[in-house]
């Protein structure tokens, strides 16, 4: 499998008249967060077409891809490992998320974060934590980091832990990360409690009422945005 069948297969789909949305709304313009990205034109389902055919792609071919130039090159190796994490043994698991964290540095926009980290990320170490406790040390390490995108993919990876009813990981690192002034964080952080109340409002209330009054304004209205109006604007209100 050649890495320039993919490319072939996947530049099928290109639409010239998406690339300067695109740019736009993954904010590529100076002094963004994505600066420099560069585009084809591919959209996401169009995407997903490839990863079908490529499924099987080896890690040399992907990692290949994970460093593109090319933002839907990224997403469709990233897509790709998501695949074949869904049907990995517990040998395979580690050998993808470790994969996938080695090559980080091309999961550099939160979309490439939100699809993948939690799948792979946050499906490996939820495994691995119930033999080793200190497993999810990393994630806590990525938190506490300068780089935005291993912040995003700490808090993401929660979210697997969230599906699982386990809240623990997704608490701490909100904590971590409730003041971090960069919008992404705040709104990935507000977006997990969110989830954490899908799942059990108790438990999201009695984190809100205990930093809801010091939690950034974007991660708060994400935290509570299914609320009943009332409720909702009294958090933003500070009157709970």
């Amino acid at each position: 499998m050649k890495i320039t069948d993919i490319q072939k297969e996947l530049r099928r789909y290109i639409r010239p008249e998406k690339v300067n949305d695109l740019q736009r709304f993954f904010k590529t313009g100076k002094g963004h967060y994505a600066e420099g990205d560069k585009f084809l034109g591919v959209v996401v389902p169009d995407t997903r077409k490839v990863v079908r055919v490529f499924k099987d792609a080896p890690f040399e071919v992907l990692g290949k891809l994970i460093v593109s130039q090319y933002h839907e090159e990224r997403m469709l190796g990233l897509l790709i490992l998501v695949e074949q994490a869904k049907k990995a043994d517990e040998k395979e698991l580690k050998k993808i998320a470790e994969f996938y964290l080695k090559n980080r540095k091309g999961i550099n926009n939160w979309d490439l974060v939100d699809v993948t980290a939690p799948k792979i990320v946050g499906k490996y170490f939820y495994e691995k934590e119930k033999l080793n406790k200190k497993a999810t040390d990393i994630l806590y390490t990525y938190a506490r980091s300068k780089n935005l995108w291993e912040k995003r993919i700490a808090i993401l990876s929660t979210f697997y832990f969230i599906r699982e009813k386990d809240f623990t990981h997704a608490l701490a690192i909100a904590l971590i990360l409730k003041n971090d002034p960069h919008d992404l964080i705040q709104k990935a952080v507000g977006w997990m409690l969110r989830e954490v109340g899908n799942r059990n409002l108790a438990t999201e209330e009695t984190f809100l009422k205990q930093h809801y009054k010091t939690l950034p304004r974007t991660a708060l209205r994400y935290a509570t945005e299914k609320f009943p109006e009332k409720k909702r604007l009294a958090y933003l209100k500070g009157e709970i």
